[in-house]
């Protein structure tokens, strides 16, 4: 292991619209799936550091929820993740995709412009366009944030990943380790039950009931072989809880199965999972309920 004299750690955060790759970019950085992905929107709701060691660095990034308006006092909890991280980061990515610079203009533009620590604008999803298009959004982009270093990848394929993260490694400070060698993020198991489960809601259903949904484990208890999880899902609306539960139970059925079958990978032993559905109604725009799931601002 590199001294603290030579060695670099700093955290790394990556922002951008919904659904524009950022968990796709961190999981590959990691090389492992530690942030869920959905072709939904807000898919991220809360903020994750997922942790990536080696002998000479240790780099913590920091998956925060998509720029959006918000809507319900949700959204605000969420964004305010997102603005916090401007001005408590080592480096900053901005990623945004080849298609929507027009979009990101007005998503804090004004504060990324001031910002003194280095930035980052990631364009991703280079796979879906051509050459003409891409040096048009470079050139694009460099007047746009004239302080920014702009790079073109695509995370889902693995284009320029590895070239991005030395990028990344050059700009860290020098500084020992934040957090031990051994550790990969600063969420519990129990916050992954949750995030799998609800990817897995966020997949088997549509229209507003991923989005009216919350997931939180009450019991989670390890065996010799075994891993014994009771979760329970909260929506806001009576109907919401029928259409979960479905016909005869069914799509309950469902959504444990293909849960189980994630988290005894995800956990790498067998899972017995208990799900049950609560109705705590308009818990978006109810501030102690958010609090108890765990937004805070």
């Amino acid at each position: 292991m590199k001294t603290d004299s030579t060695h670099k750690s700093g955290f790394v955060t990556i922002i951008g619209k919904p659904n524009v790759g950022k968990s796709t970019l961190i999981n590959r950085f990691l090389k492992q799936p530690l942030s869920i992905i959905s072709p939904k929107k807000q898919t991220t709701r809360h903020r994750i550091l997922g942790i990536l060691n080696d002998d000479a660095y240790q780099i913590i990034f920091s998956d925060t929820p998509g720029l959006i308006s918000p809507e319900y006092k949700l959204h605000e909890h969420m964004m305010s993740f997102t603005k916090e991280v401007l001005e408590d980061s080592d480096v900053l990515v901005l990623v945004i995709s080849c298609g929507d610079l027009e979009e990101h203009k007005s998503l804090f533009l004004e504060k990324l412009q001031k910002i003194t620590v280095p930035l980052l604008l990631v364009i991703n999803k280079i796979d879906l366009s051509n050459q003409k298009e891409l040096e048009t959004i470079m050139n694009q982009c460099e007047k746009i944030l004239p302080n920014a270093k702009v790079y073109p990848i695509s995370a889902l394929n693995g284009i320029h990943i590895d070239e991005l993260l030395n990028i990344i490694i050059d700009l860290l400070p020098l500084s020992p380790p934040y957090f031990p060698k051994d550790q990969l993020t600063d969420r519990s198991e129990r916050f992954f039950v949750n995030e799998i489960i609800r990817k897995n809601i966020l997949n088997h259903y549509q229209k507003e009931i991923p989005y009216a949904a919350e997931v939180k484990t009450h019991q989670f208890e390890k065996e010799s072989r075994l891993i014994r999880i009771h979760s329970d899902i909260y929506v806001e609306r009576e109907s919401q809880k029928g259409i979960l539960i479905g016909h005869q139970g069914q799509a309950l059925k469902t959504l444990g199965m293909s849960s189980r079958r994630e988290l005894e990978s995800f956990f790498e032993k067998k899972i017995f999972l208990k799900l049950r559905i609560k109705v705590a109604k308009n818990w978006r725009k109810d501030s102690k309920m958010l609090k108890r799931f765990g937004y805070t601002s």
